[in-house]
């Protein structure tokens, strides 16, 4: 028997029978056109058994790229369809109205809801249908069915849950009505009821599946708990050909594409009081980032499917690399957010921070397949991200590649934060580049600083320098650029680093100030530190918020935010640094008088590092050019540094 046989077992979703366990839930991707079915294709040809084209709105005043009410949308689902089902991979498309929940700014024309309650998603205080509004989206969402199954697709799922229309229907805390669709549990399930009884009727006596997604618990305050998702799940049950839990609204967005802060599984508790006792199969996520672990799901029969969304934008060919006993080689997913919904929430379509050709599948295979028309001898100084995801690409395209790193250990600073507390996932994709990179034959040198001459000796073809960034050391902030911060200097002031295992181990004396200059997670990473070794910590940035240049910190940030705000914690924004005496921080509001004091017997200056250039400068006056990636250009962000060591080494 193989090890993942569970989920290569196919599963029977209706009248649709779907070749393994492992789908895909459906997520924004902001893409269209041929970039949209080259996305979907790629996880298709990778194994995956099915996947769900993003929720897609049903009704011209919640309108959407796909227009789905009206025939426009057929050529294109209609080569999706086709283009898909070579694979073997089964396409569903998710069908909703988002209610409330749409960005006012969007285009919007009016928002409708069960009742007048805002959205933190819109924060513009809907109109509460009437009978002719909800007849006539309940007709929309049985033409849009209809539309699917005439362009090909398996199966629609009905989105009633992340707070949309549906959602706000069945929810106690949204739903204030008194007439036929309010108050009671089965009066507040009666829409739900009339959208499944007329997409079903829309596409009676074809083989087409008809699945809902739930919340299996929203939290939202007084709103669906586990205990009131099972009994929803139960009084649908007959009626569905499966069920997708989900966890989350926007009232809590982290829980939506739960962060790397929670744990694994996060949403299983939850589900484990919904899936027992349905007849029809039951769809789980919830950072089920491994093999492994969906193993376990299905065998021990908490679901019948599993999806792995974020782990398959990192890695499609996930499945495959499975099924022949190559689950080494699968690029894991960190889960920082950073990627896929941060970049697709502020950039209007995702990305991801390991994967570079996620959402460019339409002009980038997920490896170079070409090869190198006159292989070089190729030297990188650097093994943080950068310098790995270089020297892997460049050795599969038959580069002969020398890497030398100057720590005792190869990462950079991703290693570093990976040893920050809620942070070890980060750490993941470096480990798994530095097995790549030693597998595909490259020389790694650790405890190897690097010096013009060495390079002069060995005489590459190219020089590459991913020597990322240090902390500096001279008082620097960027509120004040020209002057460094008084009292810098002192004993008890630090930098993040010296939490982090470089350097002495610092004196924890509290309370803690931490000053936050460049709003990443490196201030929060400290903060976590001290917290937990029994510090008062106050956070100070010249940012209004905390981590407020990550991609959307709601999603990135969120789930850190509660957790500070949960401790011996507080946080002032808008100030800088005035200056750092013997037991206190005077801090300040820029271009005014304002002027405080917190007491500090710790201080943690958390800025901008300084890019490690000094290589690159000694070779451009030894006349030797070079190519530099990652944090040494100035940067802070896993993202470009891989994205860039990736691109050049498909290049060179």
């Amino acid at each position: 028997m193989g090890l993942y046989d569970a989920l290569f077992e196919p599963v029977q979703v209706g009248p649709v029978t779907i070749r393994n366990r492992i789908v895909r839930s459906p997520h924004g991707t902001g893409l269209s056109g041929e970039a949209l079915i080259a996305y979907h294709e790629a996880r298709g040809r990778g194994g995956v058994g099915m996947s769900t084209i993003e929720a897609t709105s049903v009704h011209p005043l919640a309108p959407g790229r796909l227009q789905l009410w009206n025939d426009s949308c057929l050529p294109l689902l209609s080569e999706l369809a086709g283009r898909i089902r070579a694979t073997g991979m089964k396409l569903f498309l998710q069908l909703y109205h988002p209610g409330a929940g749409y960005a006012a700014e969007a285009g919007m024309p009016e928002h409708w809801s069960a009742s007048a309650v805002p959205n933190p998603m819109a924060g513009v205080v809907p109109i509460a249908m009437t009978q002719a509004m909800i007849d006539d989206v309940v007709a929309h969402f049985a033409q849009a069915a209809r539309r699917c199954r005439d362009a090909g697709l398996d199966g629609v799922d009905i989105h009633a849950s992340s707070g949309y229309l549906l959602h706000e229907f069945l929810s106690p805390a949204l739903n204030k009505r008194s007439d036929g669709y309010g108050g009671s549990f089965e009066n507040r399930l009666r829409f739900l009821n009339e959208v499944i009884e007329a997409v079903r009727e829309a596409v009676n006596g074809s083989e087409f599946a008809v699945g809902v997604r739930l919340p299996n618990e929203d939290h939202v305050p007084g709103g669906i708990s586990a205990s009131d998702s099972a009994r929803i799940a139960a009084a649908i049950d007959a009626q569905s050909d499966y069920i997708s839990l989900h966890m989350g609204a926007y009232w809590r967005f982290h829980k939506l594409i739960a962060p790397a802060d929670d744990p694994l599984g996060v949403e299983m508790p939850a589900n484990e009081v919904i899936a027992p006792g349905l007849n029809s199969p039951v769809m789980v996520v919830g950072r089920i980032m491994t093999l492994d672990h969906a193993q376990h799901i299905v065998t021990s029969g908490a679901a019948q499917m599993v999806s792995m969304v974020r782990a398959l934008i990192a890695d499609p060919n996930l499945v495959n690399k499975a099924r022949n006993a190559q689950e080494h080689r699968i690029r894991p997913c960190i889960g920082t957010n950073m990627g896929c919904v941060g970049q697709l929430m502020t950039r209007g379509q995702i990305s991801c921070v390991v994967n570079h050709t996620a959402a460019k599948e339409d002009q980038l295979s997920f490896d170079p397949e070409d090869r190198a028309a006159e292989p070089k001898r190729i030297f990188v100084v650097g093994g943080g991200p950068a310098g790995l995801e270089f020297a892997r690409a460049a050795a599969l395209r038959g580069h002969d590649v020398e890497l030398h790193e100057a720590a005792q250990r190869l990462g950079g600073q991703v290693a570093i934060a990976a040893s920050a507390p809620h942070r070890a996932d980060v750490g993941a994709i470096v480990s798994w580049l530095a097995d790549e990179v030693d597998a595909l034959g490259a020389r790694i040198h650790l405890n190897s600083p690097v010096e013009v001459g060495q390079i002069e000796n060995t005489a590459p073809d190219e020089v590459v320098l991913a020597t990322g960034t240090t902390p500096r050391s001279d008082g620097f902030q960027l509120s004040t650029p020209g002057a460094p911060v008084p009292g810098f200097g002192q004993p008890h002031v630090y930098t993040s680093w010296d939490f982090f295992g470089v350097g002495a181990p610092p004196r924890l004396v509290g309370p803690a100030v931490v000053y936050d200059d460049t709003g990443s997670f490196e201030a929060i990473s400290v903060a976590d530190v001290l917290l937990a070794a029994g510090l008062s910590v106050t956070l100070v940035s010249r940012f209004d918020g905390i981590g407020t240049s990550l991609p959307y910190p709601p999603v990135t940030a969120g789930a850190a935010r509660e957790r500070l705000y949960g401790g011996d914690f507080d946080f002032i924004g808008g100030h800088y640094l005035r200056a750092i005496h013997d037991d206190s921080v005077e801090i300040g509001v820029l271009f005014t008088e304002r002027s405080r004091r917190l007491q500090a017997g710790l201080v943690v200056m958390v800025g901008y590092n300084e890019p490690n250039r000094e290589l690159a400068d000694d070779l451009a006056e030894a006349g030797m050019a070079c190519h530099l990636i990652g944090d040494v250009r100035g940067r802070n962000s896993i993202l470009s540094a891989i994205h860039a060591g990736a691109a050049l080494g498909r290049t060179i």
